[in-house]
């Protein structure tokens, strides 16, 4: 099963991004979306999995969204928050993926049998930091992230 994972778009969904999502039998967004469009778009694509960021705080539009979600992928648990700091320091071991945005620095981690995933920010450039999204293969057996560049 092919994942798309993003976050930090800021209202700004590229062309680029678009196209690595295509697909994708599930997207998870991270947060800090920007505007409502940029979720109509990629639900479009495929089915959503979304949690707000800080800067979607106070928009109506975002008032609904979940800052945490624990869901299961092929078997696989996952936790998404924004905020790798809003991880649960008590988290449950049955939590094998972990997903963050917020820093833009992507990250492909596996500490003690679990795989922390920041997909790094889709969205306007920050700094030097590049552009990215993660792309996942995943299956009960593994759960394969690979970060894609958006630009050059």
């Amino acid at each position: 099963m092919k994942i798309g994972v993003i976050s930090d778009t800021h209202g700004l969904l590229r062309p680029e991004a678009l196209n690595a999502l295509q697909g994708c039998a599930l997207i998870v967004h991270a947060g800090d979306i920007g505007k409502p469009e940029v979720l109509d778009a990629l639900q479009a694509m495929a089915p959503l999995q979304v949690v707000r960021g800080n800067n979607d705080l106070g928009l109506s539009w975002a008032e609904g969204l979940a800052d945490e979600l624990r869901f299961s992928i092929e078997g696989w648990q996952v936790l998404v928050v924004h905020d790798i700091a809003d991880v649960p320091q008590d988290l449950d071991d049955a939590v094998r993926v972990v997903i963050t945005g917020h820093s833009h620095k992507p990250l492909i981690e596996w500490r003690a049998g679990r795989l922390y995933l920041n997909p790094g920010s889709a969205g306007p450039r920050r700094f030097k930091l590049p552009v990215t999204l993660a792309l996942v293969e995943a299956s009960a057996a593994e759960f394969r992230p690979e970060l894609v560049a958006l630009l050059g």
